[in-house]
């Protein structure tokens, strides 16, 4: 199953329906003049067109239905291909994707598909689209939008110097010492509350930025550095300037 030759299944019903009701409509502006200026005679011919277009209409939408009852949704989930035209609209789109069902991430977005609700969720959010190349087209936009928004690297960077120290005192470690970027955000946002509106993908996206931006210390012109980790799951996922992932682990501040 395509969800693009369902598509074009319904290209000529939906053009019959949208003829049909601009019809529909101009008909009714002549009726209302026909009724306001007494025109008996016109006003039967073209009551009778318009009781013609609005049959032709509903024929139309009962096709469309008849179609759309006909997509078995449950089947293009279970099957896996949604998700593998999900990929491949990614691939023709640019739009970089990691992960298997039914979790992906589209950085800075989690992607999880809810096979048995047939359910597609955009993080916490719930989107009512079946269509792949439609829903990576609001990824896309939204990432793009995201992109464009203002970020103040330097106050970001000043900010986490703030929690690096909190995080040193609390853990006990030497002033300059590497502090992992999974447990900075614990001390950033230590209620479950409060990530729920600041997650660690809307961290990995405000690292990504401080990264790429090309600054290199605090406004007190304290430097800092990022670095890699061999332990399994410890290093933040992003993308850089090119699009192409890097893994930053850790982050120390120094003079």
């Amino acid at each position: 199953m395509n969800y693009e030759n369902f598509y074009q299944d319904l290209q000529p019903q939906e053009k019959n329906v949208k003829d049909g009701l601009a019809s529909l409509q101009k008909l009714f502006k002549v009726i209302v003049r026909e009724i306001d200026g007494g025109d008996i005679k016109s006003l039967i011919r073209d009551l009778e067109a318009m009781a013609q277009t609005t049959s032709i209409v509903s024929e139309s939408i009962n096709a469309m239905k008849a179609t759309a009852d006909g997509f078995d949704a449950k089947t293009y989930f279970e099957s896996g291909e949604f998700a593998e035209q999900m990929l491949a609209a990614c691939a023709e789109k640019g739009v970089d994707v990691r992960g298997e069902t039914p979790v992906y991430e589209m950085f800075p977005y989690r992607v999880k598909l809810d096979i048995e609700n047939q359910d597609l969720y955009l993080d916490r959010k719930k989107v009512q689209c079946m269509r792949p190349n439609s829903f990576v087209d609001t990824v896309k936009n939204s990432q793009e939008k995201l992109n464009k928004a203002s970020f103040n690297a330097l106050a970001f960077a000043s900010e986490l110097s703030d929690i690096y120290d909190l995080a040193v005192l609390k853990l006990k470690k030497q002033l300059d010492a590497d502090i992992y970027l999974t447990n900075l955000y614990k001390f950033l946002a230590p209620m479950s509350r409060f990530r729920k509106d600041y997650d660690q993908q809307n961290f990995a996206f405000d690292l990504a930025r401080l990264y790429i931006s090309g600054i290199e210390q605090t406004k007190t012109g304290r430097k800092f550095q990022f670095g890699p980790s061999r332990e399994v799951g410890k290093g933040i996922r992003i993308l850089d300037q090119t699009g192409k992932e890097q893994f930053l682990a850790t982050i120390r501040f120094f003079r």
